[in-house]
């Protein structure tokens, strides 16, 4: 019944009223609720893209800033030099790959350039010259490496700063006017700097006394150690007086001076050259006396911007910026505690410096290998991937990232060393590949130093043990370098000895273990080989065997035995084996005797020509050289097997040809590592870091076939001098020997060598070639193999014989459907084999079902153990059977082994769900490996063992049955 007008509505149409407007209400909070949170939404994209912006801007303003200071040491340097009246040339600096002196792996110093000039031998346009020089501590004397992220100072890249004079001014010019630039350009404070002279050298003090205000206390004399400046074990040295800043608070820190403090450091080094230390090591007066002035960039950068750290400079702030930003790992991170923020700030010390010196270095043309420079460089890349990962070590991100820096060092360096910006690509390719093949190494490596530690820490009194640091090396390819840093960083050490003792076995293991070649055995004394009996004499041979094939020449000297004799002529046609190409052949013809010559070989100089057989004349028998007592003095024709030279000759132009094919397409780091020539093929090792791709070998041989056909003239230009040849642009690289005199081998704008070989006349002569393929030979070293001339030829012959034989064979006439046909015949032959797998494992599946009824029960899960024979005996189907098992019975332990086809004997183990909450199959396959002599892993529910023992497969069930 309807309520009455003017009468009030009943207290419950008054609640639905409320409840409604409350309805209303919430549904109105809910909405704007979203809408907050849509809101929020936006704006916590906002701020993410603003942050983005502000490290953007960030990295932009710091590249900014360090290109600004670095502008302005580099016009605050020359206006002292050169526009305030010094008179010095500004040159730009050299490679810090030397490229012609054997005692250096690196440039360490500004004055390696001028090394020549220093020991008379070279001269320049100018007497007075100042640059930055890019150099590289990590080797020999010079060796920074391992105080490199310990300490705020230390560098394996620096640039130094210096000013030189040759016969020019000398001890006091260099005194007052480095002074100068210190106190009266720069403006740093008198009574924090300090002196230091050698013990002997009296004039020195004089000068820093008579000629500057400096306060006389602050002159300080030191022995060789400290004030005796060398270059390496050998060479240009004298002298020196350092200049060292105080940074300590007080301004008290003479006592510091030398003592390796970080508060007191020196930052000029004033070397006074005027001796030459030779190979004796004695000191020899130079004819002439020189100044070179060094001084680290990086340290006066930090001392004139108050940093106490070269790191804390905005040298290292945009990389120190990048690092934080690929790690979340903060620099000098406040937030940590000083354990932590000491292990994190090593970390990036070694990181950003370590990354300088392998862009540099791979900029200039190394790379990293397993010898030389490239082993150095190779250790050092290994070092700031330790400690990478060790940034790494807490956050998700994994993978290699220290190619990814390389952009930021470039850009920084871009305006003053350009060449670092140009060769980007290759930097970072070359540190990624060695990147991640070293992360598996590290992984593993770890894990395993980690059991070593654990033991010597319990049982060795704090040493590991040189036999398994060796096993480290040489099962796992853990560098010995890197298990001492681990093991330093724990306070423990490794026995040292005994790893070289297991090293040089495994080098008399590979010695024993090659092909025997005849060579000559040298003995302390006497000169030229001396072995079995005969003689030799000590002067070298009369080469003819670019002009001619054969002359008339005596044998002036043998050594041999009953098997055979190395002959010796006064002069000779044939080729010694060198650089790679293979003796002569050929043969010996005196009045009574043909000799054939198998081998020819060269010590010091001596050509010597390998014979084991006489024919006799008289009668065609063969003789053994043995037979005939003295040879000397006995003259003939010596004639070289002239087919089989031009076969070498072919090869050796062609190998040319592929060499600068390689650095044209791969890259100028492309350096040869190693070559065979000989009258079959040719064979050239040579630097890079990753697999050639089909396209580029393609690419590479088009090019050689084209300089090929276009018929270019080889050039051989003689007694070259060696300083001649590189100003033609002849390559010749750090390693190989070279004398003072070369041979040069041009091949028009295309390829000029340092090459003795013997080669063509025009490379049209060569015919073409084919490229047979490339592999690995070690880290960073790739191998190509060629045929050409005659060898390309018969390849093709034979391969077209045999698709013609094909097509025949198939019934088809063009290549096109052969290749169809070949397609549809693997496609067919995959087919079966899967029909084949399905009814191999149905086999294993009834095997199985049939076994289960038998099934053993232990603590209280189903144990089975099934060996399998024939053809189901396959790791595949062995893991498939094992998978099907453990899902049907989920409290079963299955363990199927058996033979392989290859005799290689198996083991798969499979947890059911409920059985793995008792056992893990990664385990128990652990000890049940050991058995058949190999290894094994995989995961909680299945794992997998393999291993060459056969005879251990019937001991595999009792143990695993005893395990349980």
């Amino acid at each position: 019944m309807a309520t009455p007008a003017g009468v009030m509505a009943t207290p419950a149409g008054e609640l639905r009223q409320c409840l409604q407007e409350l309805r209303h209400f919430l549904q109105e909070v809910r909405r704007f609720l979203q809408e907050l949170r849509s809101f929020l939404q936006e704006l916590r994209y906002f701020l993410q893209e603003l942050r983005h912006i502000l490290q953007e801007l960030r990295h932009i303003l710091q590249e900014l800033y360090f290109s600004c200071r670095k502008f302005y040491f580099s016009v605050q340097f020359i206006v002292i030099v050169r526009v305030r009246g010094k008179g010095h040339m500004i040159i730009k600096s050299a490679p810090c790959i030397p490229d012609s002196d054997p005692t250096l792996l690196f440039v360490n110093s500004g004055m390696n350039q001028f090394k020549d000039v220093f020991l008379g031998k070279g001269s320049r346009p100018y007497r007075r010259v100042a640059n930055s020089q890019k150099c590289i501590r990590v080797s020999g004397k010079h060796n920074d490496l391992d105080d490199v992220g310990r300490d705020t100072y230390h560098h394996t890249f620096f640039e130094m700063l210096g000013n030189w004079s040759f016969n020019d001014y000398y001890k006091s010019e260099a005194i007052v006017w480095a002074w100068e630039l210190l106190t009266e350009v720069w403006r740093l404070p008198k009574e924090r700097l300090y002196a230091t002279v050698y013990e002997e050298d009296e004039e020195a003090e004089g000068l820093w006394k008579e000629l500057t205000d400096i306060n006389p206390s602050h002159i300080k004399r030191f022995g060789k150690k400290d004030n005796f400046w060398e270059m390496g074990e050998t060479g240009p040295c004298g002298p020196c007086s350092e200049i060292h800043i105080d940074l300590t608070k007080e301004g008290r820190g003479g006592n510091l001076v030398n003592m390796g403090s970080p508060e007191v450091i020196e930052i000029w080094n004033l070397v006074f050259i005027q001796y030459n230390r030779n190979e004796a090591g004695q000191l020899e007066l130079l004819p002439q006396k020189h100044v070179d002035t060094g001084m680290g960039f990086e340290r006066v950068t930090a001392v004139l911007q108050g940093r106490v750290s070269n790191y804390d400079s905005d040298i290292f702030q945009p990389l120190f910026a990048e690092i934080t930003d690929l790690t979340g790992k903060r620099y000098s991170d406040l937030k940590k505690t000083i354990v932590q923020r000491e292990e994190t700030d090593v970390a990036f010390r070694v990181v950003a410096d370590h990354i300088r010196t392998l862009s540099f270095a791979i900029a200039d043309g190394a790379m990293p290998s397993n010898e030389g420079r490239g082993y150095v460089l190779r250790r050092i890349l290994r070092r700031a991937i330790r400690f990478a990962h060790l940034l790494r070590a807490e956050t998700a991100n994994e993978g290699a990232y220290l190619f990814r820096l390389v952009q930021t060092l470039a850009n920084q360096m871009r305006d003053v060393y350009p060449e670092l910006y140009e060769s980007i690509d290759i930097i970072q390719k070359t540190i990624k590949v060695e990147e991640e093949s070293f992360l598996q190494t590290l992984e593993r490596g770890l894990m395993l130093f980690g059991e070593l530690a654990d033991v010597a820490k319990r049982t060795e009194n704090g040493v590991i043990s040189g036999k398994e640091a060796f096993k480290l090396y040489d099962t796992f390819g853990f560098p010995i370098d890197l298990t001492m840093l681990l093991a330093r960083e724990k306070q423990l050490s490794v026995d040292e000895g005994e790893f070289d003792v297991c090293m040089e076995e495994q080098r008399n293991r590979a010695r024993m273990d090659r092909k025997k070649k005849h060579v000559l055995s040298r003995k302390e004394g006497n000169g030229v080989g001396s072995f079995m009996g005969g003689r030799l004499i000590q002067e070298p041979t009369v080469f003819c065997g670019y002009e001619c094939f054969e002359l008339e020449a005596t044998i002036v000297g043998w050594k041999g035995d009953g098997n055979g004799k190395f002959v010796q002529f006064d002069r000779t046609p044939f080729y010694a084996e060198g650089g790679g190409q293979v003796g002569d052949k050929g043969t010996f013809e005196t009045e009574h005797y043909v000799f054939e010559i198998l081998d020819t070989q060269k010590r010091d100089g001596v050509f010597l020509h390998y014979i084991e057989h006489a024919i006799e004349k008289s009668t065609g028998d063969s003789v053994p050289v043995g037979v005939i007592s003295d040879v000397c003095r006995w003259s003939g024709l010596a004639s070289v097997d002239k087919l089989r030279r031009e076969r070498i000759a072919v090869n050796h132009t062609a190998t040319h040809l592929i060499h600068s094919a390689l650095r044209l397409i791969l890259g100028k780091h492309v350096q040869q590592k190693g070559s065979l020539v000989n009258e079959e093929k040719l064979r050239f090792d040579f630097s890079h870091f990753e697999k050639i791709h089909e396209a580029q070998l393609n690419e590479i041989e088009w090019l050689v076939n084209e300089k090929i056909r276009n018929v270019i003239p080889v050039k051989n230009h003689v007694d070259i001098l060696f300083d001649e040849a590189k100003k033609m642009g002849a390559l010749a690289f750090f390693g190989d020997k070279y004398g003072d005199v070369v041979r040069v081998v041009e091949i028009g704008d295309y390829s000029v060598e340092c090459c003795g070989g013997t080669h063509v006349n025009n490379t049209g002569e060569i015919g073409c070639v084919k490229i047979l393929g490339e592999a690995s030979v070690s880290s960073g070293v790739r191998r190509i193999e060629v045929l050409s001339g005659t060898g390309a030829f018969m390849l093709f012959q034979r391969e077209y014989a045999m698709l013609q034989q094909l097509k025949k064979q198939f019934g088809v006439r063009t290549e096109d459907e052969l290749k169809q046909k070949m397609v549809q015949l693997s496609e067919s032959g995959k087919m079966m084999q899967k029909e084949l797998e399905r009814v191999r494992l149905e086999r294993g599946q009834k095997a199985i079902e049939q076994q289960m009824t038998n099934a053993k029960n232990v603590r209280g899960v189903r144990l089975l153990g099934l060996e399998l024979k024939g053809n189901e005996v396959t790791m595949d189907i062995y893991k498939d059977l094992a998978e099907q098992t453990r899902r049907k019975w989920v409290d079963v332990v299955i363990c199927l082994t058996g033979v392989t086809a290859e005799g290689k004997a198996i083991i798969v183990l499979g947890i059911g769900e409920d059985a793995s909450t008792k056992y893990d199959a990664k385990e128990l396959i652990v000890p049940l490996s050991k058995l058949i002599g190999g290894g094994g892993g995989g995961k909680r529910e299945i794992a997998t063992a393999g291993g060459k023992e056969v005879s251990g497969l019937e001991k595999v069930f009792p143990s695993l049955e005893e395990l349980l």
